[in-house]
């Protein structure tokens, strides 16, 4: 660091770093706004923070003044390949703050001429974990510097420990925020299950006595008519009530589907290859996207077959739902053609995967998703 620090003045570092931390709510956001701190009280120019999953797999989830040279390709000099402070993390052998004395990300950046280093040659990385818990790395540089000095990495690694403290509590308290909507999904289906869907019941029941109650033509027309509305009101409601329980993944998600499938009165042919062991976000939007697939089936295909396929293999899982209905005309650069497609796209798209219509009148509907984890 080009600034030298007495004991008050790690003590204030800490104090104004903390303050902050206690305050955030996601990670990115309150990881910029940790690195800016630090750079700005510390004078070190230069930052980034890796998080790193338990497959290995890293992200820049935050990058400060960055020279050309690592900017180039939206970091792609960061986010693509290894390097010694990741193998060291991934081998378990990075547990405290340490100098880079060869960087190799700087070194390949200079030899490709990707653009301007500003003199940053070196730098230091510090692991940010709690306990045995590890969550990525964070690396500070500065024009010039070749080496940070025991009392600098003792302070980053002080730093490091408070970052570490707050992913595993913003993450606890998602944890906890998604419970409590199960929680509450669960007792609204069982509200809806054990009132309006027992309202509707007792209609269909009422309609049916109706029909046998009276001879007019007219009337019993009604009375059908009224049946008929309110079992597809039930259908409906069994459908949503499905829809708020995601405990129906409980059985495993092919017979998640196949079930809710046939409980519109779909025949599902379902084939599986590979075996699904998904982490919760992705499971939950397959089963998101089948659901409102089917949904559609039912509502607009005029067919009751639909086709299934479940491919799992190298953390990437490929969902095709198909039927042989009557389609719809539809171009691959138009909008989407209804806010529940929308919705599948925007589910995908969020967890970073692809979406894919295809359809044609008489040619059937075939959608496709196709998700990394």
């Amino acid at each position: 660091m080009s600034k030298q620090f007495d004991h008050h003045s790690n003590l204030r570092i800490l104090k104004e770093i903390a303050e902050l931390l206690n305050e955030g709510t996601e990670i990115s956001p309150l990881l910029s706004g940790v690195l800016q701190k630090l750079l700005k009280v510390t004078g070190v120019t230069t930052g980034w923070i890796f998080l790193i999953d338990k497959d290995g797999r890293h992200t820049v989830e935050a990058a400060e003044h960055l020279p050309p040279a690592l900017l180039k390709n939206d970091c792609a000099p960061l986010e693509k390949g290894n390097c010694w402070c990741l193998d060291g993390f991934k081998k378990g052998t990075l547990t405290k703050a340490s100098n880079i004395i060869e960087c190799r990300r700087i070194e390949t950046a200079v030899k490709r001429q990707q653009g301007e280093t500003h003199g940053i040659a070196y730098h230091a990385t510090i692991p940010l974990q709690l306990g045995d818990e590890m969550f990525g790395l964070l690396n500070v540089a500065a024009p010039g510097k070749k080496e940070f000095s025991r009392d600098e990495l003792a302070l980053l690694e002080s730093v490091a420990l408070q970052i570490g403290s707050a992913i595993k509590r913003i993450r606890l308290t998602k944890k906890e925020q998604e419970i409590a909507l199960i929680e509450e999904r669960n007792r609204l289906a069982r509200d809806l299950h054990d009132s309006v869907n027992q309202i509707l019941f007792s209609l269909s029941l009422t309609a049916r006595g109706g029909i046998e109650m009276t001879e007019d033509p007219a009337t019993k027309d009604t009375f059908r008519h009224i049946q008929n509305l309110s079992q597809q009101a039930q259908t409906e409601m069994r459908a949503l009530i499905w829809q708020l329980r995601p405990n129906g993944l409980e059985k495993g998600l092919v017979q998640a589907i196949k079930s809710y499938g046939e409980m519109l009165g779909l025949e599902i042919d379902i084939k599986l290859s590979g075996v699904i062991s998904l982490p919760a976000r992705v499971e939950e939007a397959v089963w998101r996207v089948s659901q409102e697939a089917l949904n559609n089936c039912k509502r607009h295909s005029g067919q009751d077959q639909v086709f299934i396929s479940i491919i799992v293999a190298q953390c990437r899982v490929c969902l095709t739902i198909q039927d042989n209905g009557c389609g719809f005309i539809f171009e691959g650069e138009q909008s989407l053609p209804s806010l529940g497609i929308e919705s599948m796209q925007d589910r995908v798209e969020s967890l970073g995967g692809l979406f894919k219509l295809e359809t044609a009148p008489g040619k059937g509907t075939t959608i496709i998703v196709e998700l990394t984890y």
